[in-house]
């Protein structure tokens, strides 16, 4: 029988928190979720290494936008690295990319070399590749331990017969983790579909911030907020437990 695992982006403390108590297996700490995730505060990341008891995995991406980066953005994702081994992380999740849309190995294995025993995943800066068969072999002779995916659409589901296929092709050589738009509803047939056996997603809903005075006078700052919701994250487990029985 295949066993699921469930991985939940955090974009805080709270967020993690809630993710552990609705039975995720593993976190993926980031902040500014909204763009796609960049590497959280040092503050976010040992508060949460101390809180929680499932392992936590940390995104190093120093900024939104797309996966190329210069010297300046290369050091200071080394630099976070640094920070994830001394706090005592679990893994890193890194990736990126050259002008040609290829993987940069260069910057990728510094960034492995720097991680040391910590597991490393490479993330979705995959979907973003011109040849993904092609980069699923540079990840694999990398090192990394597995990469996650849409399948190179808008979403897990849009995607999941190209996961099947990814699946398929590296074997036991690398896990293959399916993610985009991924909730209770539909993670049943993802996981069918795609013949993967791990997932992510946020499981996050609108927060309402508790401060009851508002500026009318101010736009663009939002005192809502998007936490991830142990409901969620608990509803998302019973259907991957279901498609296991």
């Amino acid at each position: 029988m295949t066993r699921f695992l469930l991985e939940i982006a955090a974009n805080s403390v709270g967020s993690a928190l809630a993710a552990q108590e609705g039975g995720a297996d593993r976190i993926e700490l980031c902040d500014n979720i909204a763009d796609g995730g960049t590497t959280p505060s040092y503050g976010t990341l040992t508060s949460a290494r101390d809180r929680l008891r499932i392992p936590m995995y940390v995104l190093i991406r120093p900024r939104a936008g797309d996966f190329c980066y210069d010297t300046c953005e290369v050091d200071a994702m080394l630099r976070d690295i640094e920070i994830c081994v001394e706090a005592g992380c679990d893994g890193v999740v890194i990736g990126a990319l050259d002008a040609q849309g290829d993987i940069d190995k260069v910057v990728c294995r510094a960034l492995i070399a720097t991680a040391g025993q910590l597991g490393v995943t490479f993330h979705r800066a995959f979907d973003a590749v011109r040849d993904q068969d092609s980069a699923l072999e540079t990840i694999i002779e990398l090192g990394c331990e597995r990469v996650l995916t849409s399948g190179g659409e808008a979403s897990a589901v849009a995607g999941a017969k190209r996961i099947a296929s990814f699946v398929t092709r590296v074997a036991s050589r690398l896990k293959v983790m399916a993610g985009a738009g991924l909730d209770a509803s539909n993670i049943r047939e993802v996981a069918v579909r795609s013949t993967a056996s791990e997932f992510h997603g946020s499981a996050s809903t609108m927060r309402r911030s508790l401060i009851a005075y508002r500026s009318d006078r101010l736009t663009g700052l939002e005192v809502d907020r998007r936490q991830t919701d142990a409901d969620i994250v608990r509803a998302m487990v019973n259907a991957l437990r279901y498609q296991e029985d």
